[in-house]
């Protein structure tokens, strides 16, 4: 057997910069530090924070007053950081600063009159907090069928964004319709699909013709994980979407050749890795390293936590 390992695949700069965040602020202030919703949608990643004394939340009613409260990378709505403010937390602001993009965005259409309609899924994590930018503005869509259904007041002051995670090719379909109703709409001039979910989905474009089975390593409720997934599934190959290697099943790979494996933007390297060992352990597999594209973008840690640790010592004492 042959193991095809596609590159790009993993954290992406976002969540290297969340999973930064986190660390260094469990470093400052010691535990616990709370968590608005998952730092990332990983189980591996949360459980492993969990075990250091972080507090993942869902409601901000949850963490004490005054406490250290981190946003986590899929954003959040302006509704929370005022109740964040309103409770003395001290909020350090973990977004990706590609979902920040579509925030902004989001106001400037609202502030422009727009009706904004926003691809995406709904109940995810950046969804809800994009959508809490112009709530009165905005419309959630799916596929071109909730594009049909559309009734606007005014069709000729439409605009778009989209969820950063989507597949780029089920985007386009939903955009095409769009377009094809609203001749006029509006959209920013760089694409919100973000540049790591585009370019894992095209290393899994290209290399799944080569294969015989895909893993994905991703957890179940991360959305650009499943979008790879259900790339090489509409290929017509056999695609697994698993956490970790304990959720490998032998008959997956009964008279497969080759095996590629790759992962969603917020699946840590060492679950990979444990993958690629059980394969070689167990089917005497080979690996080949596959480049489809290079990265280099890196985020810095935002300023209301670097102004902290500028400070100097955590004040962990003070909170014991």
């Amino acid at each position: 057997m042959k193991i095809l390992l596609a590159n790009p695949r993993g954290f992406c700069a976002g969540v290297n910069m969340a999973i930064e965040c986190l660390e260094r602020a469990l470093d400052y202030f010691g535990s616990p530090v709370y968590v608005y919703h998952e730092i990332v949608h990983n189980k591996y990643v949360v459980d492993r924070f969990s075990k250091r004394g972080t507090v993942f939340v869902e409601t901000l009613a949850e963490v004490p007053e005054g406490s250290p409260l981190l946003y986590s990378a899929h954003g959040v709505s302006p509704e929370i950081r005022q109740e964040a403010k309103g409770r003395r937390l001290l909020a350090i602001d973990a977004t990706c600063p590609l979902v920040t993009k579509v925030h902004l965005e989001a106001i400037k259409y609202a502030r422009e009159g727009y009706t904004i309609i926003l691809i995406g899924h709904e109940g995810h994590d950046e969804v809800i907090g994009t959508m809490g930018e112009a709530p009165d503005q905005m419309v959630l869509v799916e596929t071109a069928e909730d594009v049909e259904r559309l009734e606007l007041p005014d069709p000729d002051k439409v605009a778009y964004l989209t969820q950063t995670t989507l597949s780029v090719d089920d985007a386009n379909i939903v955009i095409a319709a769009l377009r094809a109703k609203f001749p006029k709409i509006a959209n920013p001039p760089k694409d919100d699909i973000c540049y790591a979910t585009q370019n894992r989905q095209e290393a899994v474009r290209e290399l799944a013709a080569r294969a015989d089975v895909v893993l994905v390593l991703g957890s179940q409720n991360s959305s650009n994980s499943r979008r790879l997934a259900e790339i090489a599934h509409s290929m017509g190959i056999p695609s697994h979407l698993i956490d970790g290697v304990s959720e490998i099943q032998s008959s997956w790979f009964e008279g497969a050749e080759t095996v590629l494996i790759t992962a969603g933007a917020s699946a840590p390297e060492d679950v990979v890795q444990e993958c690629v060992d059980y394969l070689q352990n167990h089917c005497g597999a080979t690996i080949e390293e596959s480049f489809v594209r290079e990265e280099n973008v890196h985020f810095p840690l935002p300023r209301s936590l670097r102004e902290l640790l500028d400070q100097g010592a955590a004040p962990v004492a003070d909170r014991a």
